[in-house]
C-alpha cells in the first residue's frame, strides 16, 4: 500500500483526508511517543519493543500481559509508563491469599450515630483506577484471577446487587514470571484471551547491562516529566478507533486467525495437505473472533504512532505475534517437536498472502 499520508477509502480508491484535527492529533501523538520514550529512557534503559508494544496496548484500550524472568525491570517500565503518562496507578502485588474483595472492594457495614441505623457502604478496591499493574498476577488462584475479567472486558465491576463502571481510561498490564512453578496458578484461557497483547521481557545486551548497573548503583535521582494526561489519552484512543482500514487489509486479518483454526479451515476452505500437516496438525485451538479484532485495533495504533492515518498490512504482520501468541493453545504434537506457538505463527504469516 502507498505510503501517503492520504488514507484509503475502504469502499474506493479515491484517496480519504484525515479531519485537519485528527491529522494535528497524529501529529502530536507522534512527538508525544519521542518525548514519552525519552522521559522512560531516564529510568528504564532499553527495551524499547516493550514501551511500544504497552502504548500500542493503551490507545487501542487493550491490556498487556509481561512475560519475563525476574530482575528485567517489568514492573519498572509499568509504574514508569504510568508516571509518564500522569495517570491514577496502582499495584497489586498478586499472592496466594489473595482474595477477590481485596481487589474489587467490599461492602461494610456502617452506622449512622444519629439514628443508629446500619446500611451498607461500599468502600473501592484498587481496581478502580486508570493504569492498574497486576504484579505477578499466575500467584493468585483462579477465583482471584476471576476478578479482573468484567473489569477487562466490560470496564465495570459487580459486587453484590450493584455494578459500578470504572472511569475511563482503564489499562491493565499484567506481570508474570515463566520460571517459577510452585505456588503459582496458570492463567485459564479465558483470562488469557482478556489481555490483548502477551509481551516477552527479554535480556538486555551487554552494553545496555552495563548502563543499567551504572544508573542504579549510584546516588542519582531522576524527576519524570507527565507528557499525555489521561484525557488526551482517551482523546487518541478515540483517534485510533476512527483510523479509516481498508477491506483488503482487514479480510487479512481475519485469514490470519482463519489459518489458526484447524476445524474450520480444513472444512470451509479446501486447505491444502501441505497447510494441515505444516501448521494444523500442531494447533489444538486457534485464535478468537477478539484476536482479528486486536490484530485490526493494534496495526492502526501502530500506523497512528508512526504518524500514518491509514493501515498498512505490514502493520498487521507487526502485530500479529504478540497478538497470537497467547491464543493458540498447542497439542502434543508440537511439544513432541519442540515447536512453540511464535514459529506457528511464522508460518501462518508465510502461509496467508497479502491481495
Amino acid at each position: 500500500m502507498s505510503e501517503s499520508l492520504l488514507p484509503t477509502n475502504p469502499k474506493s480508491s479515491a484517496p480519504v483526508a484525515p479531519v485537519e484535527g485528527d491529522a494535528q492529533a497524529v501529529a502530536r501523538l507522534r512527538d508525544a511517543r519521542t518525548r514519552l520514550k525519552t522521559e522512560i529512557a531516564k529510568v528504564v534503559i532499553g527495551q524499547d519493543h516493550v514501551i511500544d508494544s504497552l502504548l500500542v496496548a493503551l490507545l487501542s484500550r487493550g491490556h498487556a500481559l509481561m512475560i519475563g524472568v525476574p530482575g528485567l525491570g517489568k514492573t519498572l517500565m509499568a509504574k514508569t509508563l504510568a508516571r509518564a503518562l500522569d495517570m491514577e496507578y496502582r499495584r497489586i502485588q498478586f499472592t496466594p491469599d489473595l482474595m477477590p474483595s481485596d481487589i474489587t472492594g467490599t461492602d461494610i457495614i456502617m452506622e449512622d450515630p444519629e439514628t443508629n441505623r446500619r446500611r451498607l457502604e461500599f468502600h473501592r478496591g484498587p481496581l478502580f483506577t486508570n493504569f492498574l499493574l497486576a504484579d505477578e498476577i499466575n500467584r493468585a488462584p483462579p477465583k482471584t484471577q476471576a476478578a479482573l475479567l468484567q473489569a477487562m472486558q466490560e470496564q465495570e465491576v459487580s459486587v453484590g446487587s450493584h455494578t459500578y463502571s470504572l472511569n475511563p481510561p482503564f489499562f491493565v498490564v499484567a506481570t508474570q514470571n515463566p520460571v517459577e512453578q510452585e505456588g503459582t496458578y496458570p492463567l485459564p484461557e479465558a483470562q488469557l484471551d482478556r489481555f490483548m497483547l502477551n509481551i516477552p521481557v527479554t535480556y538486555p545486551t551487554p552494553q545496555e547491562e552495563a548502563d543499567i548497573v551504572k544508573s542504579t548503583t549510584s546516588n542519582a535521582r531522576v524527576d519524570l516529566q507527565p507528557i499525555l494526561s489521561s484525557s488526551e489519552v482517551l482523546r487518541l484512543q478515540e483517534l485510533v478507533r476512527g483510523v479509516p482500514v481498508a477491506n483488503d487489509v482487514v479480510d487479512y486479518a481475519v485469514a490470519i486467525s482463519n489459518c489458526s483454526r484447524p476445524a474450520t479451515v480444513l472444512k470451509k476452505t479446501g486447505t491444502t495437505d501441505k497447510l494441515a500437516n505444516e501448521i494444523h496438525r500442531f494447533i489444538r485451538y486457534g485464535a478468537s473472533p477478539r484476536a482479528s479484532q486486536y490484530l485490526v485495533l493494534g496495526a492502526k495504533a501502530i500506523a497512528i504512532l508512526k504518524g500514518r492515518f491509514h493501515v498498512d498490512f505490514d502493520d498487521v504482520k507487526a502485530i500479529a505475534t504478540s497478538v497470537l501468541r497467547h491464543r493458540l493453545i498447542l497439542n502434543f504434537h508440537a511439544r513432541a517437536e519442540g515447536i512453540d506457538t511464535d514459529e506457528i505463527i511464522r508460518r501462518i504469516l508465510n502461509q496467508v498472502r497479502t491481495k
